[in-house]
């Protein structure tokens, strides 16, 4: 179970019981321990080439009374704007919420942007079960071969090419499992061809497809698309 809570600048995920998560976030990235996932509206000129986006969150997050445990993301999307998805079967679930900001849209492959920009997809995917570390990767791999497919059907453009966007120049993914019950047999796979899988694979598509229709409804604009 998880609490959502909106605060000011923030975007706030409260888990009742300690996770395993799985993240190359701007602060708790790596495999950590944690019971909180946080968002953190910025704009761009705050994060000028002499401050540390890190730095920058951790302050962020102890000014608001958060641990410093928490795996923070940094964002210029409207976090009331957030995308809440939940597949579920067969006594599995997979949670996502999600903000979605396409300003730094970028294709997989394109040369590093001269300029960057703030706007990117940050991503929170919360399964029901024990996964193992091995679990936990592949299941990061399929949340982004689901954003990806997401942003291509989208028509949105890289903003260096024209070609088709694949995701921003910033995107974040973090997966969370739980660590209880330890008597449970932690899930071992989690490709195309499971179930946590495939319902991680739809909740994120769904969200990130929600996120992105929103955003362009949003921000009409012929040079990013």
């Amino acid at each position: 179970m998880m609490k959502l809570l909106r605060r000011e600048r923030l975007l706030v995920v409260n888990f009742e019981e300690t996770q395993a998560v799985l993240s190359w976030a701007v602060c708790g990235g790596g495999f950590v321990l944690s019971r909180t996932a946080a968002w953190c509206r910025v704009a761009s000129e705050e994060l000028g080439t002499s401050v540390s986006p890190r730095e920058f969150l951790r302050n962020k997050l102890a000014q608001a009374g958060i641990g410093g445990d928490a795996v923070g993301m940094l964002t210029s999307a409207d976090l009331d704007g957030y995308i809440d998805i939940e597949k579920s079967s067969s006594g599995f679930s997979a949670r996502v919420i999600a903000t979605v900001g396409m300003t730094n849209a970028l294709r997989v492959g394109d040369l590093p942007s001269r300029e960057i920009h703030a706007g990117t997809i940050n991503l929170l995917c919360a399964v029901s079960a024990r996964m193992t570390k091995e679990a936990l990767i592949e299941a990061v791999s399929i949340a982004a071969e689901a954003r990806t497919a997401a942003v291509l059907e989208s028509g949105i453009l890289s903003g260096e090419t024209g070609l088709p966007a694949t995701g921003t120049g910033t995107d974040c993914i973090v997966l969370a499992a739980p660590v209880a019950p330890l008597e449970a047999e932690p899930i071992e796979y989690a490709g195309k061809h499971t179930l946590a899988g495939s319902l991680i694979g739809q909740s994120v598509f769904e969200a990130i497809r929600a996120g992105t229709e929103s955003w362009r409804i949003k921000n009409q604009n012929d040079s990013v698309f």
